[in-house]
């Protein structure tokens, strides 16, 4: 018997939340501003609630918002266990999980335990500390190669360019140890064999369940456990280039990383009902539903629909696998088209199937030109088939807008650390990291009332929450409706697909009969027999539009 199936109905249910939730990713610093300061911060998205709550998310995903330097967004943690200043306090914190339990919301936040910012107590000590030190052991230092140890311990890189490892200075003469970071310098990565690393993350996740926090999405869940044997083994390649699907790879998606979460399982089910945690894990696809085991962290992330272009048999081969996927496991699937670290779908659906986004970014996207409006009905269209789907569905704030990247961020405002650390060659991901637009007007279009840390084009006059609430058929009121009629029609995580006879158009049916078809062609096609419930673009004729999606059911409206 399963530990839920002890729990009364209600509880049981509520346990069960995020099977088939509706999760709003939030990224503090450009959702809200409560201050004026230019930055959004906590007290900013708890005066947000009551329109996330309208808008009918089942929970809202906040992006870290912890102390930190900034060296990569705010994913260098400086304190695991605050609230970053510019951002608010601890008690803002829990004003904001109050607000959002209020109206049936639940929150989940960002856990980073791969790496630390360079400004963690820890890592302060480990540089104050003599080599062998058990300060030093809680990161990963190790001596370099060469004759005077000139040369870095292995030949891992960053996911930031360049050598995975960074030398300290010398002292008295002999020269510093060389300490291990997968991303920025700035980022020393955590030693995850030593128990006290271990002990400590523990602790973490109590402190913030203690706080109502009802799940975690786990960053990089792939890297920690590492082989640190020496020597250390080769690795010239990242994570989606070549890992092996036996576990043995020397940095990434090892057998080992299991152990971890299932301590952490224990963490989690100790409280009633259990916290939940979904992986960010770059692991081979066939591997993945070792992260989302009952006995892990109980589902992860895939990105394969994020990846794919838009087109039918892509959409259909990524559905039946991850389905296919998440029942081995028994936990259920997830869904994604947009987050911060990617161009904003409506954008990517308007441009060339293979088109570079870091070449087109840095043409400030003007080559190839993004054919907005297709972009955007396309993005409506896709958006509604995720919906309909069994499992979870992650939104990334501003989509429920139509928003497009804002490609053209002048250089000298871009605040993303790739931008430096490529020599300017990469603009990064400030284009889907614009802070929203909230009125049509005003210093930051109601972001708060005075200029935003990120510049926001004129357009977004028009696609603002003021310009589009209770306009019919609009992205918002489109997006409100459907996420209002997928609690009404939600049911068992099932699907079967029905025969259309045609590439490019999917039809897929869920128990009790609800139906999804959706057409990615061009040409308008005849619909099945059924009520029409919402169509992401106005059907002609009776027929379902080209790039459009529509939801029908068997039975009449009530």
């Amino acid at each position: 018997m399963t530990d839920s199936a002890l729990l009364s109905p209600d509880l049981r249910l509520d346990a069960d939340w995020w099977r088939q939730a509706v999760v709003y990713q939030v990224y503090p610093r450009s959702f809200a501003d409560s201050n004026a300061d230019g930055i959004g911060d906590i007290a900013g998205v708890t005066s947000r609630i009551g329109y996330l709550a309208g808008l009918g998310v089942d929970a809202i995903w906040l992006s870290p918002f912890y102390p930190s330097a900034l060296a990569d967004g705010g994913y260098d943690v400086a304190d695991y266990r605050n609230v970053a200043p510019e951002l608010g306090t601890l008690d803002d914190f829990d004003a904001m999980v109050a607000a959002a339990h209020a109206v049936g919301i639940k929150v989940v936040v960002d856990i980073v335990p791969n790496h630390t910012s360079d400004l963690h107590p820890w890592f302060a000590e480990a540089l104050a500390s003599a080599p062998g030190s058990a300060a030093r052991n809680r990161y990963i230092f190790r001596d370099g190669l060469g004759e005077n140890g000139e040369q870095p311990p292995s030949d891992w890189i960053s996911h930031f360019g360049g050598p995975a490892w960074t030398r300290l200075p010398s002292v008295d003469g002999v020269g510093g140890q060389w300490y291990c970071h997968l991303f920025a310098p700035e980022q020393p990565d955590l030693n995850w064999d030593n128990p006290e690393v271990r002990e400590d993350f523990k602790t973490t996740l109590r402190f913030w369940a203690d706080r109502g926090v009802d799940g975690y999405r786990v960053d990089v869940a792939h890297a920690l456990a590492k082989d640190l044997s020496w020597p250390l083994r080769s690795k010239p390649t990242l994570e989606d280039e070549g890992v092996p699907l036996d576990g043995t790879d020397p940095l990434y998606d090892r057998n080992e990383v299991h152990e971890i979460y299932a301590e952490w399982r224990e963490v989690f089910n100790s409280y009633d009902p259990p916290r939940t945690a979904v992986a960010e894990a770059y692991a081979p696809s066939e591997r993945r539903a070792l992260y989302a085991r009952p006995t892990g962290l109980g589902q992860a992330f895939n990105f394969d629909l994020l990846k794919a272009d838009y087109d039918a048999t892509a959409f259909h081969d990524v559905i039946t696998f991850c389905l296919n996927e998440a029942e081995k496991t028994g936990s259920s699937s997830t869904w994604v088209l947009s987050n911060h670290d990617v161009v904003r779908h409506a954008t990517r659906y308007g441009l060339p199937a293979g088109t570079d986004y870091d070449e087109w970014l840095m043409t400030d996207g003007m080559q190839p030109a993004v054919d907005v409006a297709q972009g955007l009905r396309r993005a409506r269209a896709a958006t509604l088939l995720m919906l309909a789907l069994p499992g979870s569905s992650y939104l990334y704030q501003g989509e429920e807008l139509g928003l497009h990247e804002v490609a053209d961020i002048p250089r000298e405002a871009l605040q993303d650390p790739i931008w430096l650390r490529t020599e300017n060659t990469k603009k990064g991901r400030d284009g889907c990291r614009v802070p929203l637009p909230w009125d049509s007007a005003g210093h930051s279009f109601g972001f708060g009332s005075g200029p935003a840390h990120l510049p926001q084009p004129a357009g977004f006059s028009g696609t603002a929450v003021a310009a589009q609430r209770g306009r019919a058929e609009s992205t918002l009121e489109t997006y409100s409706e459907a996420l209002r009629l997928r609690r009404q029609l939600q049911t068992v995580e099932e699907l079967s697909w029905v025969e259309t006879g045609r590439d490019d158009v999917l039809h897929f049916v869920r128990p009790g009969g609800w139906h999804c078809v959706s057409n990615f062609g061009t040409e308008p096609v005849a619909l099945a027999d059924g009520v029409v419930r919402l169509s992401s673009a106005p059907l002609v004729d009776g027929m379902l539009p080209g790039e459009t999606t529509v939801w029908l059911t068997e039975w009449p409206v009530d």
